[in-house]
């Protein structure tokens, strides 16, 4: 039988009927309630479908958004002084890698959309529930807890992504870049959010966590620097060397596939070092990132041949002198003791006792 609700609204109890009359009173007293109550039951499903369908709709904006601002930031520039506020969070500071920009405005653009989409559903899932009448305070405070201890046992975790999408944002190194993180260094293989990925100098592949990088050497990008020592003779003409060295790196340069290597003309420094028998000169090339050894051994093959060509010495050859005649032996008079008669042999002979 189902008992009369209080006036105050609490929920009624309910009896299993034996009679008749107390089924057709315990119908009659559901009907009654479910009347009372329907409307409070499809107001807050209306509100409920609300919340999800405004959610979803928020949602679709945000992340529609963030794709128009990944493309954004991805697109190239026109120009040097092109790339407003957004395309300048991914200029790089050497040459413009067109896929490297596409690759790391992806990369933010995935993080942004997660974080988007946890934010969004979380409000909306919680909102839900408050229609529902469920008291979020205690789920609240016990998100609250979990959370704090999860920050403290999980804060290497929260410091390897912060350090990843930082590094990533910034465009330190990408997939093929030479790098030196002084845990390890090698060649990139992935770019994790959390783990960066290195193949090493043997074959091995190395692991590092994000948030253990304190400082990064990039090989890799911008652009490279082979530098060249050259030593010549001391009487030389260094006028005359600086023009046949600037001579030959353009020669070089006009020569495939060092016409793509070498970025601008090669500069002779000066002289770095001076000896007794030679010269010591410094020759600096801007090249290819990567590429400085292959264009430094190149250039020492060509300086080489030049040298040859032009008869130039790289050491002056110590003056001729006349070979010292050597000494003959000295012969050595015959010692005094061998003659038994001589002055110092009897000189040297005891004295005779006298009785």
């Amino acid at each position: 039988m189902l008992a009369d609700s209080a006036a105050d609204g609490t929920t009624p109890t309910f009896s299993i009927p034996t009679t008749a009359a107390d089924v057709t009173d315990t119908t009659r007293q559901a009907a009654g309630w479910l009347d009372e109550n329907w409307q409070g039951w499809v107001i807050s499903g209306l509100r409920i479908v609300l919340v999800l369908a405004l959610a979803l709709v928020l949602r679709a904006v945000v992340r529609k958004v963030i794709d128009k601002l990944v493309a954004r930031m991805g697109r190239p520039a026109e120009s040097d002084n092109d790339h407003g506020v957004l395309g300048g969070l991914l200029a790089n500071s050497g040459v413009v890698n067109t896929e490297r920009r596409q690759q790391r405005s992806e990369a933010i653009g995935s993080v942004l959309r997660s974080v988007a989409s946890f934010t969004i559903l979380g409000t909306a899932s919680l909102m839900a529930l408050s229609v529902l009448g469920v008291d979020l305070a205690p789920l609240l405070a016990s998100a609250g807890v979990a959370g704090v201890a999860i920050g403290f046992g999980a804060r290497n975790l929260v410091t390897d992504f912060l350090s990843g999408v930082f590094m990533i944002m910034e465009d330190q190194y990408g997939v093929g870049d030479e790098i030196d993180t002084g845990v390890a260094s090698g060649t990139v293989l992935e770019v994790g959010l959390r783990v960066t990925k290195l193949r090493g100098s043997s074959g091995e592949i190395w692991y590092i966590r994000n948030g253990e990088v304190k400082r990064i050497a990039n090989m890799s990008q911008g652009w490279g620097t082979a530098t060249v020592d050259v030593q010549v003779g001391y009487k030389e003409d260094l006028e005359r060397i600086e023009l046949l060295v600037t001579e030959t790196a353009e020669q070089l340069a006009k020569e495939s596939p060092y016409d793509e290597l070498i970025w601008g003309r090669v500069k002779v420094l000066g002289v770095e070092s001076v000896s007794v028998d030679s010269v010591q000169l410094r020759i600096e090339a801007r090249c290819t990132p990567g590429k400085s050894a292959q264009v430094a051994r190149a250039l020492r093959v060509r300086l080489k041949a030049a040298f040859d060509l032009a008869g130039v010495k790289l050491k002056e050859e110590a003056a001729a002198s006349v070979p010292a005649q050597p000494a003959a032996p000295e012969i050595l008079p015959p010692s005094a003791l061998a003659d038994p008669n001589s002055a110092r042999s009897l000189a040297a002979k005891p004295i005779p006792t006298q009785n």
